[in-house]
């Protein structure tokens, strides 16, 4: 069985690409629903309906581990999954996020208690990076900024007009020694984002904890590791695929990728 890997868009193959380079041996599909991106500006309900046939897709292609790479998701519908969708339907199958991690390793990585959160407006309202950080800090200082922006850039090759917008961004964490890039999305900007919050700030990307966390995971769980096939086989599937889809993918994951059109989730 697959590891599947499920984001809103596209943001989710810099995860999906650090995974395979760490843990080559298992057996990956990805999927991304384009047709929907971006989740962050949705409302909870809806953000839980997509997640909800994201992973009964996932699930039908013979997944037994999924990652929801999409921050908004993992805010806004993962501990309903977890709670509700998995003991009822597969009790047997896992579903796990990235915010959770991405709080630890800021936690870990802060020498001052003060740390930013650059994420989508509906992950930042959410309040879930905020709880899980204070849970595991209480004297922590979490400063939260939105930056809605910044996924349609991504999407529509606008990178070029980033540094500007990330400036506005940026300006309310300044104060913060540790920023959390709160969307999958946004590491494909660090280049420019380390540019900007200068080396006195440790970036806390999720493309970067998320493989070794994960392997943490399986050593674990046995029993979930166990029904992991091992054939090195890739999929990449997509709810809808143009040519700047299959551009954008090529150029987030770093190489040629095949993908392949599902249709839509719902």
């Amino acid at each position: 069985m697959k590891i599947g890997i499920f984001d809103s868009g596209l943001g989710g193959l810099l995860i999906t690409h650090s995974l395979v380079q760490t843990l080559p041996q298992y057996d990956y599909l990805y999927l991304g629903d384009t047709a929907r991106v971006p989740y962050g500006n949705r409302s909870q309900t809806a953000v839980y309906g997509f997640t909800r046939q994201a992973v009964e897709y996932l699930f039908s292609q013979n997944c037994s581990l999924i990652i929801i790479a999409c921050n908004t998701a993992s805010a806004e519908a993962l501990r309903r999954i977890q709670r509700e969708y998995l003991p009822e339907h597969y009790p047997d199958r896992r579903v796990l996020g990235v915010l959770v991690p991405a709080a630890e390793a800021a936690v870990a990585a802060t020498q001052t208690g003060d740390i930013g959160l650059l994420a989508t407006l509906s992950t930042v309202n959410s309040g879930a990076f905020k709880h899980e950080i204070l849970k595991l800090q209480p004297s922590a200082r979490v400063i939260s900024q939105a930056a809605p922006l910044l996924v349609p850039l991504i999407e529509n090759d606008g990178q070029k007009w980033a540094g500007p917008i990330l400036s506005e961004y940026l300006k309310p964490l300044a104060s913060t020694s540790t920023l959390i890039l709160g969307c999958t999305h946004y590491p494909y900007l660090k280049t420019e984002i380390r540019r900007q919050v200068g080396k006195r700030v440790t970036l806390i990307c999720q493309d970067e904890i998320i493989p070794s966390k994960l392997a943490a995971y399986l050593e674990r769980h046995p029993d979930i590791e166990v029904t992991l096939s091992r054939n090195g086989s890739r999929h990449y599937h997509v709810t809808d695929l143009t040519d700047d889809t299959t551009r954008l993918a090529n150029q987030l994951f770093g190489k040629s990728i095949k993908l392949t059109q599902v249709s839509q989730l719902g």
